[in-house]
């Protein structure tokens, strides 16, 4: 294990870090345009891999964790297949470095009942999700938005009609 800064990497793949300061921050900003998505617990799979490739620059995407209401097994076993610290509490970030590090990730944690935040590298877009299986959708403009909300619309994914998340 390296470390580096104030975070533990493996291979420049993953890190984990605190980012307390990331929770206050998302909160504070003015989202314009939002969308909510029923999560679907049966084809998590298909759901992140829609995700991820709407957007065909990701080059990497951090997750940063509000709570996780169980014991969350998947982000466990990633943390171990990455030699990372059992670290997932209020304010610890992962960054997955490279398109198929994100995909992982994503999947642990949709699939954990974990309440956490995913913004993309390019940020086109953000995701806060929840244990109560809904997944928000954010972005600044309008087009940012809706090329996710279409890809996962014609997936087949429900969508929650005038659903406004509070944050």
């Amino acid at each position: 294990m390296l470390l580096r800064y104030v975070g533990y990497t493996l291979a420049d793949r993953m890190t984990l870090s605190e980012a307390t300061d990331t929770l206050k921050k998302f909160r504070r900003t003015p989202w314009k345009f939002q969308q909510t998505f029923l999560t679907p617990m049966q084809k998590l799979q298909s759901y992140v891999g829609v995700i991820v490739s709407a957007s065909q620059q990701i080059k990497s995407g951090r997750v940063t964790i509000e709570q996780a209401v169980f014991e969350p097994k998947h982000l466990i076993e990633l943390l171990t297949n990455y030699s990372l610290p059992l670290r997932y509490g209020c304010g610890v970030s992962l960054t997955a470095n490279g398109r198929q590090e994100v995909e992982p990730l994503l999947l642990s944690v949709f699939n954990d009942w974990v309440d956490f935040i995913f913004v993309p590298e390019p940020e086109s877009f953000a995701i806060y999700a929840d244990h109560d299986e809904y997944t928000t959708l954010f972005a600044h403009t309008r087009s940012n938005l809706d090329g996710v909300v279409k890809a996962l619309a014609d997936g087949g994914f429900e969508m929650i009609p005038d659903y406004q998340r509070r944050l």
